[in-house]
């Protein structure tokens, strides 16, 4: 059957303290209001259209890109003033009042809901001949959740908001997670139906069920997994969504052929990549781009943002790798190391404390420690290019733009500026000048200043 997915991402998110619309907070890297749609795109929904504030500029540029980057065209429709969720699906009669199919009612605050979820609901619809499929979820606490009444024949009667729950129903702890599916265009009927008389004053969706059930239409009720349907209202709701996405993020890296020694102490994006047999060692965050090459191991305490890594590469510990890093098969990163923008090709090896950045670096060749490439003029970035097998010795400055030949020799200290031509010897420190015995001469001359 055909659906259609409306998000909603028009409330005003106040519980943020935050001049960013809550809707584009991220969660795992990506903002909440991206779950949404890549959920919906994953379980094949036709349409999509996400449900704005006014003057919700920052909302509909994130939509746009969206749709270019993933070749699809979701469409924003305004809720403007906010009466509800039920206005908030009415808003789009003009849009969908034609479609035949079904609706499934989502919202950008509850990111973690599944593929799967949006087709099952679909599925309720079709099999059991449904108006209304309801997501629900039974939780300890139901204070604050809408709760779902049911019949004498197990079946949903009605859900009522806790501001209109009677004592007795707000003992229920069968809860409504919001999530709705409803057929089209039959839903722009049912809110015809409903009004505004409640404790808000405002049209609620959850009142189609009632308006469905006086009109003899089946109503489905389903169950979830609490954690699943997590809503996010502040940062504290955000980061136990976060924790919970973690969690699913550890579980499929493992699955997927990846050991995570302390699982609950790695830090993965929603686009980390890691092939077989990768090693992952406790405290390792992974920013948006990691691609993580099979074999390789990522020592402790390693920061990874823009990484592509061959097979079997050893990086850390205590190394930062930037954006535009690109490493072949066996490359060693070692301790205090960062790199940016920069390729290295297969068992080259920066072992310790040195920056490369701006740079190609060829096979097999050595950094050594302390090594930096001075790749910025404080004006414009400039490159470095250092040839295959070529030897930097410890404690080197590459001024950039320069380069290094296949298989030359840099001296430890040296301060390079020319370019350097294959299987050269560079060498560029100051003469050493030695005065025997004037070190007890110059503590003398010191003493007395002080």
């Amino acid at each position: 059957m055909n659906f259609v997915t409306i998000i909603l991402a028009a409330g005003q998110g106040k519980r943020m303290r935050s001049k960013l619309p809550k809707p584009l907070h991220r969660l795992g890297g990506k903002p909440l209001l991206g779950w949404a749609l890549d959920a919906a795109m994953m379980a094949g929904a036709d349409r999509q259209v996400v449900i704005t504030p006014e003057d919700a500029a920052p909302i509909t540029d994130f939509v746009s890109r969206w749709g270019k980057a993933r070749g699809s065209s979701p469409k924003t429709v305004v809720q403007h003033p906010p009466q509800g969720t039920g206005h908030a699906v009415a808003v789009t009669r003009d849009l969908l009042g034609s479609t035949e199919g079904v609706a499934v009612v989502t919202f950008a605050d509850t990111p973690l809901l599944r593929a799967e979820t949006f087709r099952r609901m679909v599925a309720a619809i079709a099999d059991t001949d449904s108006a209304v499929a309801c997501l629900g979820m039974t939780v300890e606490n139901p204070h604050g959740y809408g709760r779902m009444i049911m019949d004498q024949h197990g079946s949903l009667h009605r859900i009522t908001e806790e501001k209109d729950a009677t004592p007795a129903e707000r003992e229920i702890n069968f809860v409504n997670a919001g999530i709705m599916a409803i057929r089209l265009p039959l839903v722009f009927e049912l809110l015809d139906d409903i009004g505004t008389d409640n404790a808000s004053g405002e049209q609620y969706l959850t009142d189609v069920v009632a308006a469905a059930r006086q009109r003899g239409l089946n109503i489905t009720a389903m169950e979830a997994d609490p954690e699943e349907v997590m809503g996010i209202n502040d940062r504290a709701d955000l980061a136990m969504a976060e924790a919970a996405l973690q969690k699913r993020l550890r579980q499929a890296a493992m699955e997927s052929g990846a050991t995570l020694v302390a699982p609950e102490t790695v830090f993965l994006n929603h686009d980390t990549v890691l092939e077989e047999d990768v090693i992952i060692e406790p405290h390792v965050v992974f920013g948006p781009g990691v691609h993580i090459g099979e074999g390789t191991e990522i020592r402790s305490f390693c920061h990874l943002e823009g990484v592509k890594t061959g097979a079997c590469c050893m990086i850390g510990p205590y190394a930062r790798l930037r954006p535009g890093t690109d490493l072949a098969e066996g490359v060693r990163i070692g301790n205090f190391v960062e790199t940016k923008n920069t390729t290295m090709g297969a068992l080259a090896k920066a072992n310790h404390l040195s920056y490369v950045g701006d740079s190609t670096v060829g096979s097999k060749a050595n950094i050594g420690a302390g090594t930096i490439t001075c790749n910025y003029d404080g004006y414009n970035k400039h490159k470095t290019v250092i040839g295959a097998e070529a030897f930097i010795g410890s404690n080197t400055a590459l001024v950039a733009p320069v380069s290094v030949g296949d298989r030359a020799i840099i001296g430890a200290g040296s301060t390079i500026t020319k370019d350097v031509e294959d299987d050269a010897l560079a060498l560029s420190r100051a003469e050493m000048k030695v005065s025997s015995g004037a070190a007890p001469r110059l503590r003398k001359k010191l003493g007395k200043k002080s």
